[in-house]
C-alpha cells in the first residue's frame, strides 16, 4: 500500500510540474501551446471561410466548449487521472507478476523504421477508438456519458473536446493492453497526437471540407456532421460515421452515411431541451439520472427518411 501512496504523491507532484512547464515554458514539444495554436488556427478558418455563414463567431456554448477543452486535456489529469492511471498500471503489472509475467510485450518493433512504428500505432489506436466509439452509442450506460458530446447544437472546433471525463478512462483502458503488447521503440508519439488533434478540430469545425478522394481515408467535417445530426433513419438507430481520425473503418464496415451535405441539419438528440446546460450539471448527469429506459436509441430514429447514398 505504501508503494501506491508514493505513486499517487509522485503523480500529483510530477503532473503539476509538467502542467506549469507546459503553460509557462513554450517549446516545439509543448502540447499546451500546440493545442492553443491549432485551436486559434482552425477558429480563424471558421471566421474567414464559414460553411454556415449565419453562425456567430462566438457560437452557442463557445466558452463552455473552451473550458471542456482545457479541462479534459489538462485539469482532469491534474485532479485525478494521472494518479489513478499510474496506480492502475502498477497494480496491473503486480497482478501479472503473480503469474511470472514481467511485461506484456509480444511484438518487438524497435527495429522497424520510425515511420512504420508511427503508422502501426496510429492505425491500431484509431481502430480501437472506432470500436469504443461504437460501444458508446450502443451500450445504454455508456451512451449516458457520451450524451455530453452530442449535446452540441452548433458545430465548431472546440466541440471536438466537449466530452465527459469518463470517456478518457474508457478509451485509455481499452487501448492500454493492445498497445502495451507491442514493443514500440518510440519514446514520444507527439506527432501522432498532434495530427489526430488537428483532424478532430477540423471534423467539428464550421468548414466545408471533404479532402476529395481522401475522404475515404480521413474523417472530415461533412461526414462527421452526420454523426451529430438529431434524426437518422430507423435502421441506423445507434448512429453512423463513428470514425475518430479515419473514415476508413466506416467505409469498410458499412457504417458510413452521407445522404447529402447536411449543412443546416439540426444537431443533438431528442430531449435536448431537458439536458443540463452547465459544465457541472453535465458531468454529474450520468450519475444522477434516474428512470429513463435507454436500451435503444429512439432519440436518433426517423420513421420516414430512407437510407440514401450519394456522392459528396
Amino acid at each position: 500500500m505504501e508503494k501506491y501512496i508514493k505513486i499517487i504523491g509522485d503523480s500529483y507532484y510530477g503532473y503539476f510540474n509538467y502542467l506549469v512547464n507546459e503553460m509557462f515554458y513554450p517549446s516545439w514539444k509543448n502540447y499546451f501551446w500546440w493545442l492553443l495554436g491549432l485551436s486559434v488556427g482552425v477558429w480563424l478558418l471558421e471566421i474567414f471561410f464559414p460553411w454556415r455563414k449565419k453562425q456567430a463567431i462566438f457560437r452557442k456554448d463557445f466558452w463552455l466548449d473552451g473550458f471542456y477543452m482545457f479541462f479534459n486535456y489538462f485539469l482532469f489529469s491534474l485532479i485525478a487521472y494521472n494518479a489513478i492511471s499510474n496506480v492502475a498500471v502498477e497494480a496491473f503489472n503486480d497482478f501479472l507478476g503473480i503469474f511470472g509475467i514481467e511485461n506484456l510485450v509480444a511484438i518487438h518493433i524497435e527495429s522497424w523504421p520510425r515511420w512504420g512504428q508511427f503508422l502501426l500505432l496510429f492505425l491500431l489506436a484509431d481502430f480501437i477508438q472506432w470500436n469504443v466509439h461504437r460501444l458508446l452509442h450502443r451500450v445504454p450506460i455508456l451512451w449516458e456519458f457520451h450524451k455530453v458530446h452530442h449535446s452540441v447544437e452548433e458545430m465548431g472546433f472546440a466541440a471536438h473536446l466537449r466530452f465527459h471525463w469518463m470517456e478518457t478512462i474508457i478509451y485509455k483502458s481499452a487501448q492500454y493492453i493492445p498497445l502495451a503488447m507491442i514493443g514500440f521503440g518510440l519514446e514520444d508519439f507527439f506527432i501522432v497526437h498532434i495530427f489526430t488533434t488537428a483532424i478532430g478540430h477540423l471534423n467539428h469545425a464550421n468548414l466545408r471540407i471533404t479532402y476529395g478522394p481522401l475522404k475515404y481515408i480521413l474523417n472530415n467535417p461533412i461526414m462527421h456532421l452526420w454523426h451529430h445530426v438529431k434524426v437518422l433513419p430507423k435502421d441506423r438507430k445507434y448512429g453512423v460515421n463513428y470514425g475518430i481520425t479515419l473514415s476508413l473503418w466506416d467505409y469498410l464496415f458499412r457504417t458510413d452515411y452521407i445522404p447529402h451535405e447536411g449543412r443546416d441539419e439540426p444537431l443533438g438528440f431528442n430531449g435536448m431541451e431537458k439536458f443540463p446546460k452547465t459544465f457541472w450539471q453535465q458531468v454529474t448527469y450520468p450519475f444522477v439520472k434516474r428512470g429513463e429506459d435507454t436500451s435503444i436509441r429512439p432519440d436518433r430514429v426517423s420513421l420516414t427518411k430512407p437510407v440514401i447514398k450519394t456522392k459528396s
